[in-house]
């Protein structure tokens, strides 16, 4: 089927789900360990408290998409009803997220949150890549990464907002500040309209062969085989593309992870009081608790405040790359190594700094590598694989994302880490030392239709 090219607005359009997706992750990557410590976690407990995001996305993205390669709704098409559940789903976890009151709770939380985004997600992925000639898919997913940087910037910042706004960052012991539970609250509401919004702005291209399509569907489920199948089948670019997405992947999780009990304490000067340190039954102990931990949380505000910056950048490196891509074609694996390292340069300056005005400049060079990775490992796959498996090659593509975090939230942060020494902000070399890694691996990209689009 011959595909037209797109206006800017009309994959604009296409994309904007994409805003609210981006609210649920960034507030989850920048507030959960926010909330694990203030119910108590140590920095070394966090990690694999996080498990459920990649375990999830390991277990739902193949699924997802083999179930929308195979779907085919006469109003909502073959992506949109997976927008729709996922986004119904991930407001209703993103509101109640913040009044978990134990660990265990949280944690359980998080599953649902994540399980619910990646519904969502992966099928957004692969809209681009259905509705886009291919001289255009480059384009496609920059645009898409600019509406992800905006929507990591403001959803970054909103605790902050709400604070300045007057809502309170105090808490008793053991309970989510209010400025938080509303930021959560926001992000569930914008989560939904955005993604109702490309909704109701979008439509999709139907099979090619109807009847096809349909006896398709009506043979046996081989769900398994077809996965294991795929997954054996995968194209060599795929493959080497998953080397780089691994040390990504790993890098990013390290900040998700890790990233407020390195910075609070190791920038800020603020670390998360420990109950057990202090006398609760004597008033002045108590009344020293409380005093630490709202310091705490204000560090916290801006340290998600500092991490906006990456969306920011991430914005406005791909709003270059839009201008640039919408006229000329570009060499994506240059591109993507060189943005790697700026990102990894940046998470090393992470220990070296001493104030906190300075953090903006490191997490600028994260937004370069965010940026890239939101947006070239896509492009380069979705010229290597076959269009009719779109779907189900993005949700395998998953797994290069998902095993670095499952490894890293089993251990690997923390052996890695303390191979350096024991405080928190070694984290953030570990994620530099992998970005950098993640860089140089492009030098195994050697397809050329994958490299650059060849008209």
């Amino acid at each position: 089927m011959e595909k037209r090219k797109l206006s800017f607005w009309q994959i604009w359009n296409m994309s904007f789900g994409f805003l609210g997706i981006q609210f649920g992750f960034a507030l989850q990557g920048g507030f959960m360990s926010r909330i694990f410590q203030t119910l108590g976690a140590s920095h070394d407990d966090i990690p694999l408290l996080w498990i459920a995001a990649p375990l999830t996305g390991l277990l739902v993205q193949p699924i997802i998409g083999y179930m929308s390669d195979r779907t085919w709704h006469s109003k909502l098409g073959r992506r949109r009803p997976y927008f729709l559940v996922g986004a119904v789903l991930s407001s209703i976890a993103l509101f109640f997220v913040p009044h978990s009151s134990a660990l265990w709770m949280a944690a359980g939380f998080l599953w649902i949150l994540d399980a619910s985004i990646n519904i969502s997600m992966e099928p957004f992925r692969a809209l681009v890549a259905d509705k886009l000639p291919e001289s255009q898919r480059s384009y496609g997913f920059v645009v898409q990464t600019l509406v992800i940087g905006i929507g990591t910037w403001v959803a970054s910042n909103l605790p902050w907002m709400v604070s300045q706004l007057g809502v309170s960052d105090a808490a008793p012991q053991g309970v989510v500040p209010m400025s938080v539970k509303v930021a959560f609250a926001i992000g569930a509401i914008i989560f939904l309209l955005s993604v109702l919004y490309t909704i109701f702005t979008t439509s999709e291209y139907p099979p090619e062969d109807m009847e096809a399509f349909e006896k398709e569907k009506q043979k046996k489920n081989r769900f398994i085989p077809d996965i294991v199948n795929n997954i054996g089948n995968m194209p060599l670019t795929m493959k080497k593309l998953g080397v780089i997405q691994f040390f990504s992947w790993f890098a990013f999780f390290t900040m998700w992870s890790m990233a407020n009990p390195a910075l609070t304490e190791h920038i800020f000067n603020a670390p998360a009081p420990i109950e057990a340190s202090y006398d609760m039954s004597v008033l002045a102990q108590e009344e020293a608790f409380n005093v630490a931990n709202t310091t705490f949380q204000k560090a916290s505000n801006l340290v998600g405040s500092a991490m906006g910056i990456y969306g920011l950048t991430s914005m406005v490196f791909a709003l270059l790359l839009t201008f640039y891509t919408s006229k000329r074609n570009i060499n994506r694996k240059y591109v993507h190594m060189g943005s790697l390292i700026l990102g990894g340069l940046g998470f090393i300056g992470m220990y070296y700094i001493s104030s906190p005005e300075n953090l903006k400049y490191c997490f600028a060079l994260v937004g370069i590598a965010w940026g890239s990775i939101l947006s070239m490992p896509y492009a380069m796959l979705s010229s290597s694989v076959d269009p009719k498996k779109m779907g189900v090659f993005m949700g395998i593509f998953n797994m290069f994302i998902v095993i670095p975090q499952i490894i890293a939230a089993l251990g690997g942060i923390n052996y890695v880490s303390s191979l350096i020494g024991d405080q928190a902000i070694n984290a953030m070399l570990v994620a530099g030392g992998s970005l950098i890694i993640a860089g140089l691996c492009n030098f195994l990209i050697t397809n050329k239709s994958a490299i650059s689009y060849q008209s």
